[in-house]
């Protein structure tokens, strides 16, 4: 079949296609309407491509056709869309144009600026979709290449994702020999969907193929850690059929590359950049032409919450909550925090909501609350409504709200006063809802969720206050009566000591025994109340934590006194026995003194994320404007009302309450609580404000761009929390270690009772000698049982597995807490642990080590030539360059209208511009911009370009050398030798010839940050290797790199590239730090050991990064690593205290150095338990002294080092190449090597030198 090429073509999925029909049927059938020229069907995949004329037929009239024929069809429509931001506009295209009828599917990239959207024709057109997306304030437009053979094979991927097979590596730990391989594989091959396995025992591995619609990665991740293994997914990729042949453009493969290309890192310690990678992975396969995501065939619903959990002590409680919550159906991955209180569960939605996760947790019994829950709150709102009075109250409400235009549901409560509202946000916001109940007569205000809770240890610290007093009213007498039993007992022994049998209220029982009884019983029943009932649920569900060993302390000790003391009494005995009544009082007193300092110190942690959330304003003022700019009225308003686009009016002195843009007034700006910047900072027309910055002086309006939960601020408080709950590895194994803790603890108490039993029936000798007998009568088997009691009770009293559990916590907690207030955002305890190992520093160049925008370096005026003075000649090339698009035109403008203080330039006539050369034109009305507008002219040939009356007129061109040559300009060596020698620097040179005098030169170049080379010099000094990777060519990343005094240079590599230099570098055993910004440098930062982004970077590349700076300033990569080092030897100390006051303490109680004269009693014990607690926690809190490193410190460390670099020591590789590249010439005749920046580009096309 011939197919004109101006032809389309259409692709359609066939629905209901059966053995019945005939494919040449079907053909036939489409080929009989007219205007279609071809048409061929593939019975198997139920796919139909259709050659047509759109003038004479369109695709709503060949789907009625194929509906004809008994078929229902959908087709795949590509659109490009442009002026997307971040994912929250990505989220809102799909929720808004998923959701209109005849809607199938619809995947957008935010890197690729496209939407991949599969519909039913008979419902919907491409152009009403396209519409649809204009209509949401985006720039639409239907790909020009849907009609490619390509881009049709991209759109029908879609309907191929049932025909995949997936493949993932899973790392596994802790196998040892052949059998534990043979073990694996033969249980997972068990598994439902799993095609093939192979482990690997040398690799620590295994490779699974499954069925995607059978199973999922993380169900086989799961059943091999069941196994007593530990997993990890190391990363997994979808191969569908048929698509592995396509023709994967440079870009797509890049992005695929690095996307897939996830860290191997631990499930549930990188919760909060497994959101970010998935989307990554998401877009890679969509850039791919997928059009679904490369997840598992069976939908899972996965949604997360943030719970309060109160109640956890150690980290036998986290293991406790973590270990039982993964044996329930549908929970995914649980994150548990002790210092925050705080655990990060994700669930499957389809299976139980936050809710039961909430309820699951109280059954452990501990206090849970749900604080947050990520299952779409976007463009939800609850309200309390007040003055409801009847049914017909809330019928009129929900009534109005329902007729609305945007408000999806209303449900409003009479009884709670509640209502409960989804919106569209793009439609309307939360306070044009509060107005419209307003207006029907009731009063309306947002129900605000709190967030502080688990921050605020005030009820904890209150607690454990009144439970230290209550204690302490008992503890003090028992203390009393102890020590005056002791002095007693060693100086009136032949009296009967503190007993003697005269003073026996009955025979066997003691005036002093009967105290201590009536001391101990009341602080046994009401203050170990709490102890008891978390053993209790503690061991219901088969798990031991500290509360177990204070329980069995306590409750053996109060029960041993009472068997004895009651045995006495029913014996009638002369002497009453001596008891451990006095232990309980003086181990709550201890332990509860414990509680209440750890949480006052827990408190001190916390608080510099408490710090950053009491930034955020309460309230705001909103201005309505009227035309020009005036103030029509004010509002005051609670900041969570402020919505996108509002108008709001700063007082001086007052917080900025959102993200916005100055549109009027001039003030500075405190921002050195969010970005650690102490200087304050100029705001004008046009700049940009951060929610939480103090205005210091001058009014200011300030136009809405992000509010609520979008500002900068809110993301900063969502990092910090997110971190602080994430686990450092090391913290993994104190985990592991807590979970044996408490067994081992019972059974070396139980082997000490036994051993000191045994020795003392066998020697008597060795206990009389070290142990206070008392009385003289008293029988020698008495004393053996007592001392074994008491050395066994010592035990479990000074044993603490808290102090193991709070050593990293506290530190990381401390660590990310001071790293956002100096403007370093940490994503958690792993980066923060690994930034410290980091041996190798990759910099990418556009816009990390350099600003990433063209600026004027140079402006060289030919006076012996031109005499024409510099203001002149830069008011001239302003106004010409201002009506040029080319960038490095506008870098030209910029910088003219910034030395002449002035926005408004002159005017411009004739202009042209030539590819590849320079622009041509006339410039007039440049005067007022002249400090003496009636200079002589000092030329006689630019006197003639104006006539008399009328305002002087210049003739300007601006070029390269060969544009200066085509309007007849003679070029003579020492302007090209001038040049040449910014050229041979990577910079751009341009010549200016005014009223045909060659009058300057401009030297354009993206130039180097004032501080890149510093932090070069600092990481070398810190014995870090630094290296720059980027996709310039060879000379200028040559040069760059030689400014800065960087060694080693990849030039000219594609973002796959990147990634494969990061995975060379780690495979040879060093630990990789990857700085990018772009969204090119997003799979090297994932990749990386330590993802380090610039927060002027995209969003992608600050989701994909491990470590955010706010401030653009690359000293703070030296800094992050100098906290890095600070926390995690504050880390190593933390475990120093607590291994010292338990594999120290523990001997010392349990008797072992008895001989040398050294007995520790339970009290003593006791106390020791709660000083190791509060050391570790105190020890963390020395981390809140840091400071960052000031420049002038860095500068006379880096004194010894060379400031840059000279090219003949520079390294230079080319894209995968590992061998050093051969030195670029600096003539004019180097061509062009086929990819460069931006800024290299534009310089080949008007210098005609690359």
């Amino acid at each position: 079949v011939i197919v004109m090429k101006d032809s389309s073509t259409a692709t359609f999925k066939l629905l209901g296609l059966g053995a019945g029909h005939q494919a040449r049927a079907v053909e036939g059938g489409v080929c009989g309407l007219d205007g279609v020229l071809a048409a061929s069907l593939s019975s198997p995949s139920g796919l139909a491509k259709v050659h047509y004329d759109a003038a004479a037929v369109t695709t709503k009239d060949i789907a009625l056709q194929l509906q004809r024929l008994g078929l229902d069809a959908e087709s795949a429509a590509r659109v490009r869309v442009d002026g997307m931001r971040c994912q929250s506009c990505v989220q809102s295209i799909e929720g808004r144009i998923g959701a209109r009828p005849g809607v199938s599917h619809i995947r957008v990239s935010l890197q690729d600026a496209a939407a991949l959207i599969v519909y039913r024709p008979l419902l919907v057109s491409r152009q009403e979709l396209r519409g649809a997306i204009e209509e949401m304030g985006f720039g639409a437009s239907l790909s020009d290449d849907d009609d490619d053979d390509d881009a049709s094979a991209r759109d029908v991927a879609y309907w191929q994702r049932d025909a995949s097979i997936a493949t993932v590596t899973i790392r596994i730990a802790g196998m040892t020999c052949n059998s534990c391989v043979q073990s694996v594989e033969g249980r997972i091959s068990q598994v439902t969907g799993v095609q093939s396995i192979a482990v690997s025992l040398e690799e620590g591995k295994g490779t699974v193929t499954f069925d995607p619609g059978l199973t999922e990665p993380e169900l086989l991740r799961a059943a091999v850690d069941d196994m007593g293994f530990e997993a990890s997914l190391e990363g997994w990729q979808t191969f569908a059929f048929g698509i592995m042949e396509q023709k994967m453009s440079s870009k797509c493969c890049s992005v695929r590359a690095g996307a897939l290309s996830s860290k191997t890192k631990s499930y549930s310690s990188k919760c909060a950049l497994q959101r970010s990678s998935n989307e990554m992975r998401e877009a890679a396969v969509f850039i791919l032409g997928a059009g679904s995501q490369a997840t598992p065939g069976s939908p899972t619903k996965a949604q997360k919450c943030f719970i309060c959990v109160t109640g956890m002590t150690c980290a036998s409680c986290v293991a406790n909550v973590e270990r039982n919550l993964h044996k329930h159906r549908g929970i995914l991955s649980v994150l548990v925090s002790l210092m925050a209180g705080k655990a990060e569960v994700k669930y499957d939605a389809e299976v139980l909501d936050a809710a039961a996760v909430t309820r699951l947790i109280e059954d452990l019994g501990f206090g849970a609350k749900l604080i947050e829950d990520h299952a779409g709150t976007d463009g939800k709102l609850d309200l309390t409504i007040t003055g409801m009075t009847c049914a017909s109250c809330v019928h009129n409400i929900e009534s109005k709200l329902a007729s609305t235009k945007g408000i999806i549901v209303a449900s409003v409560a009479l009884a709670t006063k509640k209502a409960r509202i989804q919106f569209d946000p793009e439609v309307l916001g939360a306070r044009d809802i509060t107005k419209i109940i307003q207006s029907l007569g009731f009063e309306a205000s947002l129900v605000k969720a709190s967030f502080r809770n688990n921050l605020d240890h005030t009820e904890e610290i209150r607690q454990w206050k009144n439970s230290f007093l209550l204690s302490l009213v008992f503890g003090l007498p028992a203390m009393g009566l102890m020590i005056y039993m002791m002095v007693m007992d060693s100086q009136h022994q032949e009296h009967g000591g503190s007993m003697p049998q005269e003073q026996n209220l009955l025979p066997g029982l003691s005036l002093l025994n009967l105290a201590f009884f009536l001391l101990c019983t009341p602080v046994q029943i009401f203050g170990g109340r709490y102890f008891y009932i978390q053993a209790y649920r503690s061991l219901k569900h088969r798990t031991a934590n500290m509360d177990v060993l204070i329980v069995l302390a306590t409750s053996i000790a109060y029960i041993y006194s009472c068997v004895v003391l009651v045995v006495a009494m029913a014996e009638r005995a002369g002497q009453s026995p001596v008891t451990f009544f006095d232990t309980p009082p003086m181990l709550f007193v201890f332990i509860a003194l414990g509680r209440w300092l750890e949480h006052v110190a827990k408190g001190k942690t916390s608080e510099a994320l408490a710090k950053l959330m009491s930034l955020q304003a309460t309230d705001a003022t909103v201005v309505t404007l009227g035309r020009d700019h005036s103030a029509i009225s004010e509002e005051q308003v609670v900041v969570e009302l402020v919505q996108r686009g509002d108008i709001v009016k700063v007082a001086p002195g007052g917080k900025f309450p959102v993200d916005g843009r100055v549109i009027e007034g001039n003030s500075m700006a405190d921002e050195s609580l969010i970005t650690g910047e102490p200087m304050p900072v100029g705001k004008k027309v046009g700049s940009l404000v951060i929610a939480g910055s103090i205005n210091a002086h001058g009014a200011l309006l300030v136009e809405a761009t992000h509010v609520g939960s979008d500002t900068t601020l809110s993301q900063i408080v969502k990092l910090v929390e997110e971190a602080q709950t994430s686990k450092a590895p090391i913290q993994q194994f104190a985990d592991r270690l807590s979970g044996y803790f408490v067994p081992f603890i019972v059974l070396v108490s139980l082997l000490t009772l036994v051993a000191w039993l045994a020795i003392g029936f066998v020697n008597f000798d060795i206990v009389r000698e070290n142990f206070p007998v008392g009385a003289a009568h008293v029988w020698s088997h008495e004393v053996i049982v007592r001392f074994a009691f008491q050395a066994s009770i010592t035990v479990l009293s000074i044993a603490c597995p808290c102090s193991l559990g709070l050593a990293t916590p506290t530190a990381v907690m401390v660590g990310t807490g001071v790293g956002a207030q100096n403007g370093i955002l940490i994503k958690g305890g792993e980066p923060l642990e690994m930034a410290h190992k980091i041996d190798v520093v990759m910099f990418d160049k556009t816009g990390t080590i350099t600003y990433g925008v063209p600026r004027v370096t140079r402006v060289l005026v030919l006076w012996e030539v031109a005499r024409m003075p510099l203001r002149r000649i830069l008011a001239l090339v302003g106004t010409a360059e201002a009506s040029s698009e080319h960038p490095l035109g506008a870098a030209v403008a910029k910088h003219c209208k910034q030395e002449l203080a002035s926005e408004l330039l002159g005017c411009c006539q004739d202009f042209q511009a030539v590819p590849g050369c320079g622009i041509s034109c006339r410039v007039s009305n440049v005067e007022h911009l002249l400090p003496h507008p009636t200079e002589e002219r000092l030329n006689e040939q630019q006197t003639a370009s104006s006539l008399p009356g009328e305002p002087p007129s210049y003739s300007v061109l601006i070029g390269n050398r060969e544009w200066m040559r085509r309007n007849g300009h003679h070029i003579g060596e020492d302007v090209d030798a001038a040049m040449s020698s910014h050229e041979t620097k990577g910079q751009t040179a341009i010549l200016v010839a005014i009223d045909g005098v060659l009058c300057a030169m401009l030297a354009i170049a993206d130039t180097v940050k004032a501080e890149s080379a510093l932090a070069v010099r600092t990481l070398r000094g810190m014995g870090i290797e630094v290296v720059m990777i980027t996709g310039d060519n060879r000379r200028t990343a040559k040069a760059i790199a030689a400014q800065v005094g960087i060694g080693k240079v990849y030039a000219e590599v594609l973002p796959s590239h990147k990634v494969a230099k990061v995975q060379e570098l780690q495979e040879r055993g060093r630990r990789v730090a990857m700085v990018g910004d772009g969204v090119n440098d997003s799979p090297a930062l994932a990749r990386a050991d330590v993802g380090i982004a610039i927060g002027t970077g995209t969003d992608v590349a600050i989701e994909a990064a491990d470590i955010v700076l706010i401030r653009n300033n690359l000293l703070d990569v030296v800094a992050s690593i100098e906290l890095s080092k600070k926390t995690v030897r504050r880390i190593r100390t933390n475990f120093v205290f607590a291994l010292i006051y338990n594999l120290v303490g523990i001997p010392f109680a349990a008797g072992v150095f008895m001989p040398v004269g050294v007995v520790l009693q339970p009290w003593m014990g006791s106390a020791a338990m709660a000083a190791s607690s509060v050391s570790v926690v105190l020890s963390s809190l020395m981390l809140k002294m840091y400071k960052k490193t000031s420049v002038e410190v860095y500068e006379v460390r880096a004194l010894g080092l060379a400031r840059s670099l000279r090219s003949s020591l520079i390294s230079t590789h080319v894209g995968l190449d590992a061998d050093p590249a051969v030195q670029v010439p600096t003539t004019n005749s180097v061509q062009g090597r086929g990819r460069h920046s931006r800024l290299d580009h534009q310089a080949a096309d008007d210098l005609n030198v690359l």
